[in-house]
């Protein structure tokens, strides 16, 4: 059966579609309207950098109120803004300690993308103001039923009478009479929670509920529902966080201010290198290599800085950079395999066309064995020691809530880093190699075996 040709076109065209995209994911596109600068497509400038990178700050928040019974519960439910708020701005590769002896919260978070005056007050008076709690008919924001302390006393995450978790809640006497007029009109539909401008949850109404309590069901487990419960008191706290100037200190990065310029250009020397031994190595696939590699490191920064519309540019941590060199050298393996089983298929006689079929054909198995099994270890990483309300850490909630709560950015960089380039790899290492190298192999110029790892004379 002789093998389906690929047109000759179709290198050029993925070709260039990988140059821009290249292009593009590390420089960017933006112009200027006199000294404002609007980004259109972000690139590797946008990227924030982790605080053992690029440093950031240190700054420790108390309540602004004097002569309250401040809780546990309350502090808590504090932290949970501050931690909210730096997911919202995915930041991932912060630090969040209380203290309830002496009610503050000392925070840590990396500097904003291309941030250079140092401002630390600045950086932080966001994080430090009340957080909006607002309960909305359906999803709409826009349509408040309650909002905050006025209307809310409190949540607490306990069981029902069946043994479920579920989060309990307290109205006010003005939200008891609101929450019961909007719950008759509401019945078989949603209301919506929302802090700040994310949605926290969304309960179905199942009948009126007129006695100033309610409850939330549906939690996975413990974890889940004290998490809902610390968001909806962090919302109707009746007092903001204030920072203490003489404790706001710059954190310096851990490797020094030069270390990035020298793992850049080491990284860029060490690609370099990798990409001559491939074409050495490999002819005419390894070349072909090199420019899926290029594409697949294009794709991973892309979705670190925010190329992409759907996707907020994100937290780089050392780990992460680790993740992306892992992910390469995946990559790598990817084509050593793809090339090292054409080479098979012409020392049985194949032809040019037959043994590229033949070889990607028999070399899928093994890659995609070795690809799906670092991206279980990605998953397992980004739910292990992401923040709670990631899809993935609920994914894996019920197993990791035997091990405790444990948020740590920089290996969740590391997972994040490492599972985008593996599905970039499979994009360009198994599709676009592929396909370029039968496109490229139909020019009559190029029709030699001795091109494709076989002998001269085949």
């Amino acid at each position: 059966m002789k093998s389906k040709r690929t047109g000759k076109p179709v290198f050029f065209v993925v070709f260039i579609l990988i140059l821009a995209l290249t292009y593009c994911a590390f420089f960017g596109f933006e112009n200027y309207y006199g000294d404002t600068r609007k980004v259109i497509i972000k690139g590797a400038n946008d990227i924030r950098w982790g605080i053992d990178i690029s440093g950031g700050v240190e700054a420790v928040f108390s309540p602004d109120k004097s002569g309250v019974d401040i809780t546990s519960d309350d502090m808590d439910a504090a932290k949970t803004i501050i931690e909210t708020r730096l997911v919202n701005n995915n930041i991932t590769d912060y630090e969040v300690y209380t203290d309830n002896n002496t009610h503050q919260i000392i925070v840590r978070f990396p500097w904003a993308a291309g941030e250079s005056d140092f401002d630390a007050q600045s950086a932080v008076q966001e994080l430090g103001e009340t957080a909006l709690l607002t309960f909305c008919r359906n999803e709409d924001q826009n349509d408040v039923i309650l909002k905050g302390s006025e209307d809310i006393k409190n949540a607490q995450a306990g069981p029902d009478e069946n043994g479920n978790f579920v989060v309990y809640l307290n109205f006010t006497d003005a939200g008891t009479s609101k929450f019961a007029a909007a719950t008759a009109q509401l019945v078989g539909q949603k209301i919506s929670i929302w802090m700040d401008n994310q949605e926290i949850s969304a309960p179905t109404v199942n009948q009126a509920i007129t006695n100033g309590s309610a409850y939330i069901n549906g939690m996975a487990n413990a974890d889940e529902a004290k998490s809902l419960a610390d968001k909806i008191n962090a919302g109707s706290l009746p007092f903001a966080l204030t920072v203490d100037d003489s404790k706001l200190q710059i954190i310096s990065p851990s490797l020094g201010s030069d270390a990035l310029d020298v793992m850049l250009i080491a990284g860029a020397i060490a690609f370099g290198i990798v990409c001559i031994l491939m074409i050495v190595l490999y002819r005419l696939h390894g070349v072909i290599a090199t420019i899926a590699l290029l594409g697949q490191l294009a794709g991973t920064i892309a979705c670190i800085s925010g190329f992409f519309p759907n996707l907020s540019s994100f937290t780089l941590t050392i780990p992460g950079i680790a993740g992306i060199i892992l992910s390469i050298g995946v990559g790598v393996d990817c084509n050593v395999i793809a090339a090292e089983r054409i080479r098979d298929e012409f020392r049985k006689g194949k032809t040019i066309d037959g043994a590229i079929d033949s070889g990607f054909k028999n070399s899928l198995s093994a890659i995609i064995d070795g690809n799906v099994t670092i991206v279980i270890v990605s998953l397992v990483l980004m739910g292990a020691f992401g923040t709670p309300d990631s899809p993935i850490a609920k994914l894996f909630s019920p197993l990791m809530s035997l091990f405790g709560s444990s948020i740590t950015g920089s290996i969740y960089s590391f997972g994040y880093t490492l599972l985008i380039g593996v599905i970039f790899n499979l994009i360009m290492g198994v599709l676009a190699s592929k396909y370029m190298l039968k496109s490229i192999s139909q020019l009559k110029f190029l029709r030699k075996p001795a091109f494709y790892g076989g002998k001269k004379n085949g």
